[in-house]
């Protein structure tokens, strides 16, 4: 059992999974608001020896310099790699501090997302003037899925379903998913022959750039479906000079610049479409289990 839990920052519990931080733990502090410095930070942490974080903070080396007694990180958000997360671990790992986080939890609403803005373009429900000069369907849409982990792999799956023409491109083959019809491609191939794309990589990867914008061309829907942006923001503004290219996205991180929210091909919900009531659920129970599987030593 934990002496001191304290989540500096509020971290997407639901009330059920809130109450049960008592039970690994003696005392529990929730704070219900975001940090502004390593130093509020550590203040905030003292004497703890558990802490939870969600994205939007840094846990750095700075702060957890400050903070002795910390022998154990809860990430209630996703963990992908060293390298993206929002959490010095290198450093925790030198000081022998447990980092855990958790992934995969908000995947389904980000399909809802994809398919709803898809079906609102090719038709041109909501008053969108559509895509052609008449409604279409799914049904033969050339779509290149960019990160086939696991939204990209829902995503694809969900647009498989629904009759388009399924390409992807991946660093590693998905020999499971080739065998259900979904085409590898490499990326060059894929944007210059995909009328739609799907950008779904991991936290701080750019992988569009000024020679892919040049490949993926004219007339494109594009949607980002990352945490954060997955392309170059000059090289974006450039494609989008193009009005008859289009940009999807739910929340401004994954645009990665307010300057362009007032474009006309740009659309943009300003909304996480993964943070649903049943991804909250899942987030606290694997958020749970982790802290579970840290105590009893797995």
């Amino acid at each position: 059992m934990f002496e001191k839990l304290v989540a500096i920052e509020p971290v997407s519990l639901v009330p059920a999974a809130e109450k049960r931080l008592h039970q690994y733990a003696r005392e529990v502090v929730l704070y219900g608001d975001i940090p502004q410095s390593d130093a509020e930070i550590a203040a905030r942490i003292a004497d703890a020896d558990a802490v939870l974080l969600s994205y939007t903070s840094r846990l750095s080396r700075a702060a957890m310099g400050q903070c002795p007694r910390l022998r154990y990180v809860g990430m209630c958000c996703s963990l992908y790699s060293e390298e993206s997360a929002n959490v010095d671990i290198p450093y925790a790992r030198q000081r022998g501090i447990d980092v855990r986080g958790i992934r995969d939890y908000g995947d389904r609403g980000v399909v809802e997302y994809v398919l709803w803005q898809l079906s609102e373009i090719l038709h041109g429900f909501g008053g969108r003037p559509s895509w052609d000069t008449v409604p279409r369907e799914f049904t033969g849409l050339c779509s290149g899925i960019v990160g086939l982990g696991t939204s990209g792999g829902m995503i694809a799956e969900a647009l498989h379903f629904m009759g388009a023409d399924v390409r992807y491109y991946s660093r590693t083959r998905k020999p499971e998913a080739e065998s259900r019809g979904i085409r590898y491609q490499p990326l060059d191939e894929l944007l210059r022959e995909c009328e739609a794309v799907f950008t779904c990589l991991n936290k701080n990867v750019i992988l569009l750039h000024k020679e892919q914008f040049a490949q993926l061309g004219s007339r494109k829907i594009l949607f980002n479906t990352s945490i954060g942006p997955a392309a170059d923001l000059a090289a974006l503004a450039g494609w989008l000079k193009d009005e008859r290219n289009l940009f999807c996205c739910d929340t401004v991180g994954a645009l990665g610049d307010k300057s362009l929210l007032g474009q006309k091909n740009v659309l943009c919900i300003d909304t996480s479409a993964g943070r649903t009531r049943e991804a909250f659920e899942l987030l606290s129970q694997k958020v749970l289990a982790n802290i579970q599987n840290h105590l009893e030593g797995r």
